[in-house]
């Protein structure tokens, strides 16, 4: 999604929303490799402590509900409808989702000190690992699922998605207003 697009995309266009939310992965693992070059280089000031709180708020509370909205309904509808070649390949990325949390759970050990001021280090392998690992994550998904959403589909099904989607993030919202 251009910064620069009049398009506005919301959850009545799902497989968009979901492109929307991998560019912000692409954003935010891109972001967590030049926080780990900008320590090297600046140490844990302020502008690093909020990179930290940005990255940390995006991979803790966004990226769970988009694996949520793959693993929960695209997934599932496209394996209903797919050929075994589809898939397999839904099978191995969904698979993926677990080794991208685990290594979201070894960066975020180092974001969560230096996001409070504790702590000022980020392995640059590591981050550069997670910025590499994540994107390619995503670019496999809009390659090779996400086109097939729009064949194997009708809109009611997508629209049913859409209002999952919604739902997810409504009940998320009120679980964090009571914790």
């Amino acid at each position: 999604m251009s910064l620069f697009s009049s398009e506005t995309v919301t959850f009545e266009t799902p497989i968009a929303m979901l492109v929307a939310c991998h560019d912000r992965v692409r954003q935010y693992a891109a972001l967590t490799l030049k926080l780990a070059q900008y320590l090297i280089k600046e140490g844990a000031d302020t502008k690093a402590q909020d990179a930290a709180a940005g990255i940390l708020r995006y991979f803790d509370v966004a990226a769970p509900l988009h694996h949520n909205d793959e693993d929960l309904d695209l997934f599932p509808l496209l394996s209903q409808y797919g050929n075994a070649e589809l898939k397999a390949i839904i099978a191995s990325t969904s698979a993926e989702h677990k080794t991208l949390g685990l290594l979201w759970q070894d960066v975020r050990s180092y974001l969560i000190p230096l996001a409070a001021g504790q702590g000022g280090k980020l392995p640059l392998a590591l981050a550069s690992e997670f910025s590499k690992r994540y994107p390619a994550h995503a670019d496999l998904e809009e390659t090779l699922i996400y086109p097939s959403a729009e064949l194997l589909l009708d809109a009611s099904t997508l629209s049913a998605m859409g209002q999952n989607m919604t739902n997810r993030r409504i009940q998320n919202t009120a679980q964090d207003k009571t914790l």
